[in-house]
């Protein structure tokens, strides 16, 4: 028992100190940070951190790639509601728009946007890796959503993969636009207008007649 609380409280503390990484990295960019300060907000070592994360460009792809997953899980279990999304469909849709574009203009979100975009020529792959954690996986979970509509006759259909991609589109296309790039906050009220209209559009070329 003793092993596994042990083993419990090395994981924990590794993901505090990934947390407290993605937030001083975000705040400062990558060039800037470094690890004691790291440490210090953490309430860690320096090396307490160095024996979890081996370096700085460690550190920093383990922390983005954790945010990666957190907005990920956040994002998934969004769509999971289009499961099961009742007799009104146009209402759950138009939930499950607003609540996408609230996870995606949050300022965990906009900081993992900003922070891989930012390093992309030094971390080509990290950037790979952090779209196949979000955007493409959200885009295959809603493919997955659609197809489920249109066998149930509740959406016409016959491409999943492409609906759900225009569906997202419509969603992050006007948020990029608002946000200017995701450099600033889209309130609460803008991100419904989008949803609406989002859900219009989907619905006038997607809807069962």
């Amino acid at each position: 028992m003793t092993g596994a609380t042990t083993a419990r409280g090395r994981i924990d503390k590794r993901q505090a100190i990934l947390d407290v990484a993605f937030t001083v990295f975000a705040r400062r960019g990558y060039d800037k940070t470094c690890v004691q300060e790291i440490a210090d907000e953490a309430g860690v070592a320096k090396p307490t951190v160095y024996n979890h994360l081996t370096d700085k460009q460690t550190l920093f792809q383990h922390a983005v790639l954790a945010a990666a997953d957190a907005v990920a899980a956040e994002t998934l279990a969004i769509a999971e509601r289009l499961r099961d999304p009742g007799e009104e469909l146009r209402t759950t849709l138009t939930e499950v728009a607003t609540e996408l574009l609230a996870a995606c203009a949050s300022e965990r979100a906009r900081a993992l946007r900003a922070l891989t975009y930012a390093q992309l020529a030094a971390f080509p792959e990290l950037t790979e890796e952090v779209l196949d954690r979000t955007s493409r996986r959200i885009a295959e979970a809603m493919a997955d959503r659609l197809a489920r509509l249109a066998l149930s006759g509740k959406l016409r259909v016959s491409d999943p993969a492409l609906a759900a991609e225009q569906f997202l589109a419509l969603l992050t296309g006007p948020l990029e636009a608002r946000s200017r790039l995701g450099t600033r906050a889209v309130p609460a009220t803008e991100c419904c207008g989008i949803a609406d209209a989002a859900v219009d559009t989907f619905l006038s070329a997607f809807g069962a007649r």
